[in-house]
């Protein structure tokens, strides 16, 4: 007999009130002991696996299948999540007309919303097709039922948290609900070879909601996200067996629905002002293409009290922006301990490269000195003792800046890798 956390998925060989991996009280439910049977299922020799890549159905959307990694796979199952009304049941609705569009069957089945609803959205975004079904139904039992009478090409479920399990007793949304769900929709679509797209809600600090188990169970994650204000849409891939993750699809949202944006580059650097103090742009990549988005940070006033300071980050991790301002302090001599500091990634990008402390390490500089850096873009990682360390695709990196008439640049091979150097290359240190 053994015990596994509704939450991480942890087992232990005895029961206890609580997870010792991920200390959720009462997360522990006992599972049933190995099974006697011997297996059906004969093993196959290694190099007899995988052969071939493979083969994808192309929803149309090239960014979307972009960050898929070139389409949909038969029998993967993919986990959509995203803030209410970022736009999440209308891309996917645009997909399945897309997809209805070549002659593929899709059934959505929406547990959330009713069918008036889903088909006034699909009115408003001019889809119609007799290959799209839809299904009102909140039972997962039902809703596997009629994919296996239906077979689909695509099998859309909208949302996990809103699906129920007869033999569960438990409220639809709750940890083993979600859980024995999914497992269930998993298993319909590896054994049929269906791909399933599923929605998922996310909880107050971004991350889906649910048992973290369920990212792990599903093939891709992925997350949409946006500022309402610019109308910009940025689908991020956390997780993909089939192909690269932390892609980026960029979309705006109007009244037709989400469109692709042809030149995510020139989009995010559209309203870039040089001449403003605290802004540099810095090439991201993302897959095989490099990515333009804006740095900007602002360093207010000397603050009296400490417990004042306010320290605001977005789209990077408020940990490195913290390292950097350390590092600037010990090895350039600007002082950030008194001061408020703000760092915001335009456009609602977020970035996990390394090669992003240059820039945010000179939008900083920037602010505080008050000395604009003008049409320059930079990248680099900068370590604690101040060094600057080369990355990845510079010749990639320093193109996409040139077809946008940004001519300067400061990276790694251009300095005497120092962030003081660095610093002295921008104007911004006398070095």
């Amino acid at each position: 007999m053994s015990y596994r956390c509704t939450s991480c998925g942890y087992q232990s060989s005895k029961w206890m009130g609580f997870c010792p991996q991920c200390k959720v009280a009462d997360a522990l439910e006992e599972v049933a002991g190995p099974s006697n049977r011997r297996p059906t299922a004969a093993p196959l020799p290694l190099s007899k696996v995988g052969e071939s890549p493979p083969e994808r159905l192309r929803i149309g959307i090239s960014e979307f299948d972009r960050v898929l990694g070139g389409g949909l796979v038969a029998g993967g199952v993919i986990l959509v999540g995203g803030e209410p009304g970022v736009g999440k049941s209308t891309l996917l609705s645009q997909a399945a007309g897309n997809l209805a569009l070549q002659g593929a069957k899709v059934l959505i089945a929406t547990a959330e919303e009713s069918a008036d609803q889903v088909g006034m959205r699909a009115e408003r975004l001019g889809i119609k097709s007799d290959d799209i079904l839809l299904l009102a139904e909140g039972d997962v039992d039902a809703i596997i039922a009629a994919a296996e009478q239906v077979r689909p090409d695509l099998l859309i479920v909208d949302s996990i948290q809103a699906l129920a399990a007869a033999e569960v007793s438990a409220a639809s949304g709750s940890v083993g609900q979600v859980r024995e769900c999914s497992a269930r929709l998993i298993r319909f679509a590896k054994e049929t070879g269906t791909a399933t797209i599923v929605v998922g809600h996310i909880t107050k600090d971004g991350s889906i909601a649910g048992p973290k188990l369920l990212e792990h169970m599903v093939d891709v994650v992925l997350y949409l996200e946006g500022e309402t204000d610019r109308g910009y849409r940025t689908l991020h891939s956390l997780k993909n067996r089939f192909g690269a993750t932390h892609l980026v699809g960029l979309f705006e949202m109007d009244e037709e629905g989400m469109t692709e944006v042809a030149d995510p580059s020139a989009a995010f650097v559209a309203d870039w002002q040089g001449s403003v103090a605290g802004t540099v742009v810095f090439p991201s990549i993302s897959g095989k293409r490099a990515l333009l988005v804006e740095v900007q940070a602002l360093v207010g006033k000397p603050v009296v009290t400490p417990q004042q300071l306010r320290r605001s980050v977005r789209g990077v991790e408020s940990a490195r922006v913290h390292q950097l301002l350390a590092v600037l302090e010990r090895h350039a001599m600007l002082r950030f301990s008194d001061r408020e500091v703000y760092v915001s990634v335009v456009g609602g990008m977020r970035l996990t490269e390394p090669a992003a402390d240059l820039a945010i390490a000179l939008a900083l500089a920037s602010s505080l000195t008050n000395r604009p850096l003008g049409r320059m873009a930079a990248w680099g990682e900068v370590g604690l003792t101040g060094e600057l360390r080369s990355v990845s695709h510079d010749g990639r990196r320093s193109e996409e800046a040139a077809r946008l008439g940004i001519k300067t640049s400061i990276h790694a091979d251009l300095v005497s890798r120092r962030i003081e150097s660095a610093l002295a290359a921008a104007g911004l240190f006398d070095d």
